[in-house]
């Protein structure tokens, strides 16, 4: 007989620092780490970075706190919460597939987020087995030709059997932690592992600084050249902005209704996207100066990650154990985000069918499992099978680029301009300012932020993602 509970018996988390924290290391990921300093140096620096910052607080921060208004106000998974408050505002229920868009969004991010999870743990075997062999002081990799190890990464992700283990190893984990609950698991993982990250990013930070190309980082990264603010760099920064933040996914809302009424919800925002952005450029401070200081250049996407910085590694002191340090950070930055991925559909699970939480963990967990298996195989022995390769924008991609495109272009926008227009034009202005701890000019900045601005930026980066060469055109044309 299946367990099942009392949907009212609601945990909460246990202070306001654990839930910023739990919050942080939700929207702290990957993307922060590799991503950001990739499209900060692709895309001119410092005009790059201050018109992200700017998106940051024009369209990342009133979604943000939309959402987690949203969150507290129902007390429940994220449909469920925008059910309650649509109805209490005289609206159709049925803005709660706005959030079902969401929590299907996060259990298609999980299944292929675990993967990448996977590469790291296995990089991180890597340089435990290479640290044997080198000592504490040894270069990376000692005695392997750049070519051997450029050839790890493709060598990897092309057997099967390697990244389908490490992928349910990391996915086993995630559960293990959201099984335990608010308290007992997420609140443990946040906690405990991102004042770790944090630690290890400044302490790398300052050994790139100290031994590395800080000056060319510098000039790489933070020179502004307004010339090179075009319109296609406008509209990579406000993408960078709203990936960054984990919009869209529902994780907020979730989070959100965990959240005591004594919490200011606008300045937990305000420091949550503070503190994820402060983790993108010190991402880029701390790995740029070793790929320069190494005579690489750098190249983006995971590319950076798992072959530019292993070669970097190869050319400093103490390599082996840096290295081993950097893996360990990326993988509880990617630990902490795929716990409030798997948070999301195991919410909805509890609250739709009255499991127990580890019933509901267990069965989204399954799912992931499943699909996460071919996201593994599908950079090996599936390679050529496109599941939706009949469709332009899916053409040549199998199912994880699939997947991953699927919910960074579509369904992910098309969820965050829902909640912005939900939150600034249906829900009943009462219900909503008396959850979003704002007050006078602030609140009518916010207001217009939600209302006009948020919508037109996402719909701007919905559009970016179904017609990116029209787009890009449009945005050279517009940057003169």
């Amino acid at each position: 007989m299946v367990a099942k509970l009392d949907s009212s018996a609601r945990e909460g988390w246990s202070s306001r620092s654990a839930f910023i924290l739990a919050a942080i290391g939700s929207a702290v990921g990957l993307g922060n780490l590799v991503r950001f300093p990739a499209e900060a140096g692709a895309n001119g620096g410092g005009a790059f970075v201050l018109f992200y910052i700017l998106c940051i607080v024009l369209i990342g921060l009133p979604v943000l706190l939309s959402e987690t208004l949203i969150g507290r106000h129902g007390q429940a998974a994220a449909p469920e919460s925008y059910r309650k408050l649509a109805q209490e505002s005289g609206a159709s229920k049925h803005w709660e597939m706005v959030a079902s868009l969401g929590v299907f969004s996060a259990f298609l991010v999980l299944s292929f987020y675990c993967v990448l999870g996977g590469w790291v743990l296995y990089y991180i075997g890597l340089f435990l087995s290479d640290l044997a062999t080198t000592g504490v002081s040894g270069v990376a990799f000692d005695g392997m030709s750049f070519e051997q190890v450029d050839a790890l990464f493709p060598a990897m992700i092309g057997n099967g059997v390697i990244t389908s283990i490490t992928n349910l190893v990391f996915l086993f984990v995630t559960l293990i932690f959201v099984a335990r609950g608010i308290s007992g698991g997420i609140e443990k993982v946040a906690v405990y592992l991102m004042p770790t990250f944090f630690i290890l990013l400044v302490g790398l930070t300052i050994y790139s600084m100290i031994g590395g190309a800080m000056d060319q980082t510098v000039a790489y990264l933070f020179t502004f050249e307004p010339e090179k603010l075009t319109g296609e760099v406008m509209l990579a920064a406000v993408g960078q902005a709203f990936f960054s933040l984990s919009l869209g996914v529902a994780g907020m809302v979730t989070y959100g209704a965990y959240v005591g009424r004594d919490v200011n919800l606008a300045g937990t925002s305000a420091i949550i996207a503070g503190a994820d952005s402060a983790v993108a450029l010190i991402a880029g401070l701390c790995i740029f100066p070793i790929v320069f200081a190494a005579g690489l250049a750098p190249n983006g996407g995971l590319g950076l990650m798992f072959q530019t910085l292993p070669h970097a590694f190869q050319e400093i002191p103490f390599g082996s154990v840096i290295g081993l340090a950097f893996f360990i950070m990326v993988a509880f930055a990617a630990l902490t985000s795929s716990v409030a991925l798997m948070e999301v559909p195991s919410a909805w699970v509890i609250d739709r069918f009255k499991l127990a939480r580890p019933v509901a963990v267990v069965l989204v967990t399954l799912g992931a499992a499943v699909l996460g298996t071919l996201s593994a195989l599908s950079t090996g022995i599936l390679s050529g099978f496109h599941p939706l390769g009949f469709l332009p924008m899916f053409e040549g991609q199998g199912v994880l680029d699939t997947l991953d495109t699927f919910t960074s272009k579509l369904t992910m926008p098309i969820c965050a301009l829902a909640t912005a227009v939900f939150v600034g034009w249906i829900a009943e202005r009462r219900l909503v300012d008396a959850e979003n701890g704002l007050e006078g000019g602030l609140h009518k900045f916010w207001l217009f932020l939600v209302r006009w601005f948020c919508p037109i930026a996402l719909f701007l980066i919905l559009l970016g993602g179904i017609l990116p060469q029209q787009m890009s055109e449009l945005f050279a044309l517009i940057g003169g």
